[in-house]
């Protein structure tokens, strides 16, 4: 290594790998150099990896910490989304939906019954709305045998097997792998190089290795095969371009983009109880693949993700433009999210309904 390259090193470390774009970002890359590093010793969070959009444009992103023992984590370095995958998942079917090749109500029976369920006529109920809008009466993973807790349509339950079901059916249909349709009608369009389902050679050196409550390393989940609802690898800056690219309505219609970003399954009273209900989004609830929660004129479409060792969180708003996306290896991600976004200081009345939401 040359003394340069040494020196860029140590100043990287030292740095904890900040890089932002000059958008108006000096006050803000200050408050984190000043917020940040302190916040990870404290909290046990091995990394955080930041971007943040601002007017539908990528503002900076910016990354702390360690991606593993003695490796410090940098913007490129690739963090296991966990459930974030389940947006992009979303949205392969919502681009679908847009070409005519699916549609959100048509009953996914004529084209994919579990075995399991063959039994059962309730499956004849399931569409992809009702798996986009986790209403599919499964729960979040089978216990060997994939049953029914409910009556589709009936309520919400947040499920993992309804993403996966509505994936075999999308293959089956179309008759392509789904991560191929997620390249084409998701990375591609949006300029995403650095987002993947499985295993790819541009992972080698550059995964943020999971950690647990203690701070020890775990090993990473990395899948050979595409699951629609966990485990893809990306960084904030990929996804960021993701999220951009809903803000554009790309490769769908408004009418369209504004039915991802509807309630379809309303939550206000279970998130926020009457009558201590001060304070809460004005409509809170399930859209198509994302939460959304409207506060006043503005609605906000988030989603986290939480597998062993790993949590990210992301939102944005297809009202103002802005939104944030944070990546961590660990299992204390959680503990960091608020005082990150306070730091950042943007969407506040947003961020004031998440800190409710957390207490």
């Amino acid at each position: 290594m040359s003394v340069v390259s040494h020196y860029r090193q140590a100043l990287c470390v030292f740095l904890s790998c900040l890089i932002a774009l000059p958008i108006g970002a000096t006050g803000l890359r200050h408050r984190l150099d000043q917020t940040v590093p302190a916040l990870l010793a404290e909290k046990r969070i091995a990394s955080v990896s930041i971007a943040r959009i601002e007017h539908g444009r990528l503002a900076f992103v910016a990354a702390y910490g360690e991606a593993r023992p003695g490796v410090t984590a940098t913007p490129a370095t690739l963090y296991n989304i966990a459930s974030m995958t389940k947006p992009i998942s979303a949205e392969v079917v919502l681009r679908l939906v847009a070409r005519d090749r699916v549609s959100l109500d048509e009953p996914m029976a004529k084209y994919w019954v579990d075995p399991d369920l063959a039994a059962d006529p309730r499956r004849d109920l399931l569409t992809p709305r009702l798996s986009l809008s986790h209403r599919t009466g499964f729960p979040n993973w089978r216990d060997g045998v994939l049953r029914f807790e409910r009556t589709p349509g009936t309520a919400f339950g947040y499920s993992g097997e309804g993403f996966e079901y509505m994936a075999r059916f999308v293959e089956k249909k179309t008759g392509t792998p789904f991560e191929t349709l997620a390249r084409r009608l998701v990375f591609v369009p949006a300029g995403m190089r650095e987002t993947a389902y499985t295993r790819r050679p541009w992972f080698e050196g550059r995964i943020a290795v999971p950690h647990d409550g203690e701070g020890r390393p775990l090993p990473p989940q990395i899948a050979t095969r595409a699951i629609a609802s966990d485990d893809a690898f990306s960084t904030p800056r990929d996804y960021a371009r993701f999220m951009i690219s809903l803000m554009k309505r790309q490769g769908m219609d408004a009418s369209l983009a504004d039915e991802r970003a509807r309630v379809q399954t309303d939550r206000r009273s279970e998130l926020c109880p009457p009558p201590d209900d001060a304070g809460c989004a004005d409509e809170a609830g399930m859209g198509l693949g994302w939460e959304m929660f409207r506060i006043g004129k503005h609605r906000y479409l988030m989603h986290t993700g939480m597998d062993a060792g790993t949590f990210t969180l992301g939102y944005f708003s297809p009202d103002t433009g802005n939104g944030t996306i944070l990546f961590t290896n660990s299992s204390n991600g959680p503990q960091g999210v608020l005082p990150i976004l306070d730091a950042i200081g943007e969407d506040m009345d947003f961020v004031a309904f998440l800190r409710r939401l957390a207490h």
